[in-house]
């Protein structure tokens, strides 16, 4: 009789994601080299970059989960900083910048980024003031994935006329996973140490399942023929679903579901959820990231007679 598998491996294997809280020093990218190494594993990836000098909630993917990590940097993140003004500020002034800041913004990625300096817009969707001892401010912040709070702190102090600049930051939250879900890096360490003492559950409670993500989006039950063609680079037309969970509005990130509750891939819906059925023709989910094996999903299209319309098959059984 062959002995069960080791758990931690089999979560590996499926896919898992750990919420390591960073410390200030080192960058993401080698507290992920080091968690990397400290399970073992061949890869290990992270979704939403911190500052050596920032520190907080840290999102790194092993296994299946490197294709998911996408979806992570969909959801909006937390931060708590103080920012130092160069200068006095009255409270009604600090309440008409906070104003001005709250909603669309454009900025410009900081020289010493890793991604090209294009304007861009990102949505502030909080920014609070939760304390004022001058020069410093102690702002709450909730905003879109990629938004650079340095440069967000140096424009509140230009709006402001007196200059400003960022002295410290703590990411809090990204979605709705919070730091107080995080492991430190000392904690994993101990974690993988029982393991290897025989007591893999303290790592196991620290490698979350993948569909803890996913499910945080609308989902689409689709048709087995469907499935079989997302699964395999195709979209999705509105003959394959099968049913919507959720509503969702037209532009959401979707994930597409088979049957039996499966993830096959996410995409983009075109048309909202109370209109998406309707739609006589094309792709009513496009720009899909396929993350099932599509070998799972053997081929059923091709049976579909030669004059019908491109796709219309396994949208349609």
């Amino acid at each position: 009789m062959s002995a069960p598998a080791d758990p931690v491996d089999a979560r590996i294997a499926e896919g898992a994601f750990l919420l390591v809280d960073k410390p200030r020093g080192p960058s993401s990218h080698q507290v992920t080299a080091w968690v990397r190494d400290l399970l073992g594993v061949e890869r290990a990836g992270h979704a939403g970059t911190l500052d050596p000098n920032v520190s907080g909630l840290l999102w790194i993917g092993v296994g299946p989960a490197l294709k998911l990590l996408p979806l992570v940097l969909e959801f909006p993140k937390r931060y708590v900083g103080v920012v130092a003004l160069h200068g006095p500020a009255s409270a009604e002034e600090l309440e008409r910048v906070r104003r001005e800041f709250t909603g669309p913004i454009y900025q410009t990625p900081p020289v010493r980024s890793a991604v090209k300096r294009e304007r861009r817009v990102r949505t502030i969707h909080r920014l609070d003031v939760l304390e004022y001892d001058p020069p410093r401010l102690l702002l709450d912040v909730v905003a879109d994935s990629g938004t650079y709070v340095r440069t967000l702190a140096v424009d509140l102090g230009e709006a402001l006329g007196v200059g400003a600049h960022l002295e410290e930051l703590r990411r809090v939250a990204t979605g709705p996973f919070t730091e107080s879900e995080s492991a430190t890096l000392s904690a994993l360490a101990d974690a993988v140490a029982r393991r290897t003492a025989g007591e893999p559950g303290p790592l196991l409670a620290r490698l979350r399942p993948i569909d803890e993500v996913w499910r945080e989006f609308p989902t689409i039950v689709v048709k087995d023929a469907a499935a079989s063609a997302v699964a395999h680079g195709a979209g999705l037309a509105a003959g394959g679903i099968v049913a919507l969970p959720r509503p969702f509005a037209a532009g959401a990130r979707v994930a597409l579901v088979d049957r039996t509750g499966t993830l096959i891939a996410t995409g983009i819906a075109r048309h909202d959820a109370a209109t998406i059925r309707a739609v006589p023709h094309g792709w009513v989910v496009d720009g899909t990231r396929v993350f099932a094996d599509p070998a799972r999903y053997p081929v059923r299209w091709r049976s579909a007679p030669a004059d019908g319309p491109a796709g219309s098959s396994p949208a349609g059984r």
